[in-house]
């Protein structure tokens, strides 16, 4: 855990980079700078053009440099995409040969270690480590068997895995820009990190991230993560489709999208509203209402695919939390639509964990509705603060030194025998 320094996160994306970077003192933050740009050599949470997303990033990074006056050398960033993989390992190890015996903090760090080697492969690289559930013996589902007594000790592990091909790209995407990745991270998972709070820790959870042409979908129950799902839409396929149907530039089409592109009741809009927007040396009028259609269509069908792809893996009456986040949030009109195709409340994520939650309040760079910019890089931040603790599960990991090692074996033994 880090004791004073500094934490900088980076989330990379297809539309956007942001970063921010917290002064930490005593395992709090004492102060926090952000950043943000457009993102330049990254689609589909792919990095296509790697000279364009160096400069992206040794751009931004030189200007979060010049507000804090840290000399920044390595960076915590996020992955996503359509090379994020997801698989079970499962692992049983003997405890002892007759009898039973004392579960211990070694004994769990040697199961998951067990599980985790046996989930490897050569073409991808494990970047998160989720125990599903511990079994001992006859019993199943236990939470923490640590100080419980068995003989066998079996564990499932939920792995979020990587292409390494594409984790090389980034790697030495940052070598290039003069930066060392010191930690990795799935982005809909860290995102969640800064928004669920106590209440969302509860029951069955859908958390989902609309990004620019990639949506995250995840499914927790009790705060633990059971699925995920990159889906291969977002605000990107609304830009476009007013783009085709107004026959207009990407650009313009995006800027039309933010201020008109209301999601909704399209017949309350007067039919002779029109908007001018500039076509090469002339001014072209359209009709608001079309705006309108286009927007609420393709809204509507980006909220039908995320509930479908929802109901493949849990009931929509067993979800007791659907949040979402992401810009194209602030489109006017898409919560009630989201609200509206699914049949129960939406609720836009807040930052709720107590590492971060003082800073909307303290920091104008969070204000209103901003901090949907910062979430995925604040879920970095806390990763770090927590030492990637995953969930409530025991993830125990193995002591970095020997003096360490013979505290904890001492303990192991004493609880083991008194």
């Amino acid at each position: 855990m880090l004791n004073n320094g500094y934490i900088c996160a980076v989330d990379i994306g297809s539309n956007k980079i942001s970063a921010a970077l917290a002064l930490v003192h005593k395992n709090k933050i004492s102060n926090i700078f952000f950043e943000t740009a457009v993102s330049r050599g990254v689609k589909e949470g792919l990095i296509v053009d790697a000279t364009e997303l160096v400069i992206c990033l040794t751009k931004i990074l030189k200007n979060l440099k010049s507000k804090s006056g840290v000399k920044i050398k390595s960076i915590h960033t996020n992955f996503s995409g359509r090379d994020i993989s997801t698989k079970h390992s499962h692992a049983i190890i003997p405890l002892a040969e007759r009898g039973n015996k004392v579960i211990t903090s070694t004994d769990i760090a040697a199961a998951n270690e067990q599980a985790r080697i046996l989930g490897s492969s050569l073409e991808e690289e494990i970047i998160h480590v989720i125990p599903s559930s511990y079994s001992i013996d006859s019993k199943s589902n236990v939470i923490n068997p640590i100080g419980l007594y068995s003989h066998r000790l079996e564990v499932d592990l939920y792995l979020i895995c990587a292409r390494l091909a594409s984790l090389q790209s980034l790697s030495r995407v940052a070598g290039q820009s003069g930066y060392e990745i010191r930690g990795l991270s799935f982005s809909g998972l860290v995102t969640s990190r800064a928004v669920f709070g106590p209440e969302e820790k509860r029951g069955t959870s859908v958390f989902c991230d609309v990004g620019s042409d990639v949506t995250e979908l995840l499914i927790f129950k009790d705060g633990l993560l059971q699925n995920l799902q990159i889906l291969p839409l977002g605000g990107t396929s609304m830009t476009q489709q007013l783009s085709e149907g107004l026959k207009i530039n990407f650009e313009l089409a995006e800027d039309i999208k933010r201020s008109y592109g209301a999601i909704g009741e399209v017949n309350n809009i007067p039919e002779d509203k029109e908007i001018l927007v500039k076509k090469d040396e002339f001014y072209k009028p359209i009709r608001q209402r079309d705006v309108a259609a286009m927007a609420s269509n393709s809204g509507r069908l980006i909220c039908t695919q995320i509930k479908e792809a929802v109901e493949h893996r849990v009931p929509l009456h067993e979800v007791d939390h659907f949040i979402m986040v992401g810009r194209t949030l602030l489109t006017e009109g898409f919560i009630e639509m989201m609200e509206n195709v699914i049949g129960m409340p939406v609720a836009i994520g807040r930052i709720n964990n107590p590492l971060v939650a003082d800073l909307v309040k303290e920091n104008t760079d969070l204000s209103a509705q901003k901090y949907l910019t910062y979430l995925t890089c604040l879920g970095m931040i806390c990763e770090d603060l927590e030492n990637k603790t995953v969930g409530t599960l025991a993830m125990v990991k193995p002591a970095k030194n020997l003096v360490m090692k013979t505290i904890n074996r001492f303990k192991e033994v004493y609880q083991e025998y008194f």
